[in-house]
């Protein structure tokens, strides 16, 4: 019998993060293999040691980069890769490569590096960056979930109150997408197909995420959004991506951004369809 590992940070005490192992836990069983929850401080990175016990795989919903990092030292698979995670978590790095391989998406700025005891102000870069995409625009811290750390920016004053706050954290630049207000579609994709798919919206909020107090439905996508996060998915190397579209002037998908470790409870509660069960089978199509 197979045998899998299921990763998730044991320092989050919200149970989404442990409803969300038990999703591809339940999934594991149903495919026959014998699958075990771990919170990632369970797994003791002993690099000098050797574990002579190793699964088959691991599913890592974490965004534990060094964890993953040594699970795939050890030989073991990893989904998703810890590259793909760590790029798909810092959104100024996936920025780049959705941008390189010509993704469709927001134009996008990216901030220098600025030590937090330092400012560029005055040095013509923020002043270029509010010249190219006016205002509204869209500020984003490199990390962060849920819809958390990003931030709509109406004035120069909030503008730069903005940019003085996050010296020393990466961030970036990114038109504001009027068209798509309070409203996105949430796909999940595995390996090379879409599984389930979401139109979330919000009456109250720029953003449409669900834990911002927004609301979801099913919805049928059209070819090009198929093809845009199927795309989007390959492009930042994710076999396991929840991929965010935005709504252009014309209603053509841009990327928002993709997820390497997206929650499928809510889509699972709106679709009837648990991702789980087709990551599992992908995962057993690799390690055959």
């Amino acid at each position: 019998m197979k045998s899998g590992w299921i990763i998730y940070n044991g320092s989050l005490v919200n149970n989404k993060f442990r409803d969300q192992a038990e999703l591809v836990q339940e999934a594991a069983y149903r495919a026959g293999i014998s699958a075990s929850i771990y919170k990632n401080y369970e797994v003791f990175m002993d690099v000098t040691a050797e574990i002579e016990i190793l699964p088959d795989f691991v599913v890592f919903l974490d965004k534990d980069i060094v964890l993953a990092t040594f699970l795939k030292s050890l030989g073991i698979p990893v989904f998703n890769d810890p590259e793909v995670i760590e790029r798909c978590d810092n959104k100024t790095k996936q920025a780049i490569t959705l941008a390189y391989d010509g993704i469709p998406m927001p134009r996008t700025i990216v901030a220098p590096k600025v030590y937090r005891n330092f400012t560029i102000q005055d040095s013509g870069y923020y002043e270029r960056v509010l010249q190219e995409l006016g205002l509204p625009m869209i500020i984003k811290e490199a990390r962060g979930s849920f819809g958390m750390n990003v931030y709509l920016i109406e004035t120069v004053e909030q503008f730069y109150e903005k940019t003085d706050s996050l010296r020393g954290v990466d961030h970036l630049f990114q038109e504001f997408i009027a068209s798509s207000r309070g409203r996105d579609i949430r796909v999940n994709v595995v390996g090379d197909r879409v599984v389930a798919a979401m139109y979330r919206h919000s009456e109250t909020d720029f953003r449409a995420n669900i834990t911002n107090g927004g609301i979801a439905e099913t919805v049928e996508l059209t070819d090009a959004q198929i093809d845009v996060a199927l795309r989007a998915a390959k492009s930042v190397g994710a076999v396991f991506a929840g991929v965010d579209l935005l709504f252009g002037v014309n209603e053509e998908p841009l990327v928002c951004e993709v997820n390497a470790a997206a929650h499928i409870r809510n889509i699972y509660n709106v679709t009837g369809i648990n991702v789980a069960d087709a990551m599992i089978e992908y995962i057993l199509e690799v390690i055959a």
